[in-house]
């Protein structure tokens, strides 16, 4: 983007009221803390605002990439020459609609819906506590764990797509599979879902929701920035399974390592660049797949 360009981002950012950053470094975003400098930063505050932005790149031939927290996310140390629209801690509400519906805006933690639910005394969401993403990001990819997953628990959805028209989708739209949703295959951007829980006992969603975020504690390198699961679950096995059967605990490239607590975690141990990620990333998928005949597909998207 040349400066004219910039210049123009950040004075239709403020007609917004949106705070706008240049030059942020997007390692600050992401939850594997890698990730060099865009040329212009939106923080989104509301669903008017996503559109509107949305449409202005879309009309100005602006690269645009959309994120929440930043916990799926791979970013090259080049950074990203465009507009990074941020869903997150500027766009953030929980309400209920009746005594067992929530509308949530998608910037949300999937951690302050849990809270929220467990404070109303609805069940549903325990899975839930702890994956550390938005809601947004959470109903783009389905989000789950421990036999739970977003599918069992959304109602509807709003996005807006790039032209900034608002679209409601129900959750046959959605089409919600593992690790997957129609919003892969489709240029928009999710702003609020709706959830339909049930009532349940507070002591014992609390305790669920303690023995998960326990179980995640004990398991999984919480103490190195990653992205989350590096590995979709191959049918029939388990990613840190077949990563650990061949030898490759503890493996490294650079500063990326994968993690010796949990194998399906690659991990940021040692201020790793994007190339040390990816490449361990590849040779990983290569080995396991020589090894076992299984081809790992990477759960993480990476920005190149």
């Amino acid at each position: 983007m040349n400066n004219n360009t910039i210049s123009e981002v950040l004075s239709y950012a403020e007609k917004l009221g949106c705070c706008c950053l240049l030059n942020e470094p997007l390692k600050k975003h992401t939850t594997f803390k890698i990730g060099g400098p865009c040329s212009a930063m939106v923080l989104a505050n509301s669903e008017q605002s996503i559109a509107s932005m949305l449409r202005f790149c879309t009309e100005n031939d602006i690269k645009t990439l959309v994120i929440g927290n930043g916990s799926n996310l791979l970013v090259s140390d080049n950074g990203f020459d465009g507009v990074v629209i941020v869903v997150g801690k500027d766009f953030q509400g929980i309400k209920l609609l009746d005594d067992t519906t929530i509308e949530v805006l998608a910037g949300t933690t999937l951690s302050q819906l849990c809270m929220f639910a467990l404070q109303n005394e609805l069940t549903g969401l325990e899975f839930a506590y702890g994956i550390p993403g938005t809601v947004g990001g959470a109903v783009f990819m389905n989000a789950g764990a421990y036999d739970g997953d977003i599918s069992t628990v959304i109602d509807s959805a709003n996005a807006v797509d790039f032209n900034g028209k608002v679209l409601n989708f129900t959750v046959k739209q959605m089409v919600l599979s593992y690790r997957k949703s129609v919003f892969h295959d489709i240029d928009c951007v999710i702003t609020k879902a709706v959830f339909k829980l049930k009532k349940g006992d507070k002591t014992a969603i609390k305790e669920k929701m303690d023995d998960l975020m326990l179980r995640r504690k004990t398991k999984q390198p919480l103490e190195f920035p990653s992205a989350g699961s590096t590995f979709k679950r191959p049918l029939g096995s388990f990613a840190g399974k077949l990563i650990d059967d061949c030898g490759l605990r503890g493996y490294s490239v650079g500063g990326a390592q994968v993690s010796e607590k949990h194998c399906g975690f690659v991990i940021n141990k040692d201020n790793a660049s994007f190339d040390d990620v990816l490449t361990l990333i590849k040779n990983v998928q290569n080995i396991v797949c020589e090894k076992t005949g299984c081809c790992l597909e990477c759960e993480v998207r990476i920005i190149d």
